[in-house]
């Protein structure tokens, strides 16, 4: 099967239309020493759904080498104790660049208008980091609304690629 990998950035702050929402029950907050149990539910509860399988059967210790990495950061959203969503970003020395490198919604969370809420938090976090720029990437196999979400929110595409997917049996 073939999907389309779309690249979206944003030049400058101004270019994002936040969309913060009245979410009185969720907090947003970054984890300081996250564990690769959170990690892992994290991954799996909001990617299952569209095979995000690159790190599916990472050991304890790969999460725990990815995770100490200072371009690293984790964030999640609580309803209560329960996991909402989640983001990670990754800051790229290279080119001074702020990646989005995670993001999404669990799947009882999904169609509430905490999406762009969320994405409102992501970016704000991201520009909080000083980079020149803040990007991400979605596919064809990610939610229908996450392109039109980024697109809305002021990210503009800048590149394109398809690719050949394949899934377990």
């Amino acid at each position: 099967m073939q999907a389309t990998r779309t690249y979206l950035e944003l030049a400058t702050p101004g270019q994002f239309q936040s969309a913060f929402g009245d979410f009185p029950d969720v907090v947003v907050e970054r984890v300081e020493r996250p564990t690769p149990e959170l990690y892992r539910l994290c991954y799996r509860t909001v990617g299952e759904a569209y095979h995000w399988r690159d790190r599916w059967n990472w050991t304890d210790e790969e999460i725990r080498r990815h995770l100490a990495q200072p371009e690293i950061t984790l964030h999640v959203a609580r309803r209560g104790a329960a996991l909402a969503g989640w983001y990670e970003l990754r800051r790229v020395p290279e080119d001074h660049s702020v990646e989005i490198a995670y993001f999404g919604l669990c799947p009882d969370a999904i169609g509430r208008g905490l999406g762009k809420h969320l994405l409102s938090c992501a970016v704000r976090d991201a520009w909080a980091l000083g980079p020149a720029r803040v990007w991400l990437h979605t596919c064809t196999l990610d939610h229908p609304a996450a392109l039109p979400n980024y697109e809305k929110r002021g990210f503009a595409p800048y590149k394109r690629e398809t690719y050949e997917v394949t899934f377990p049996t």
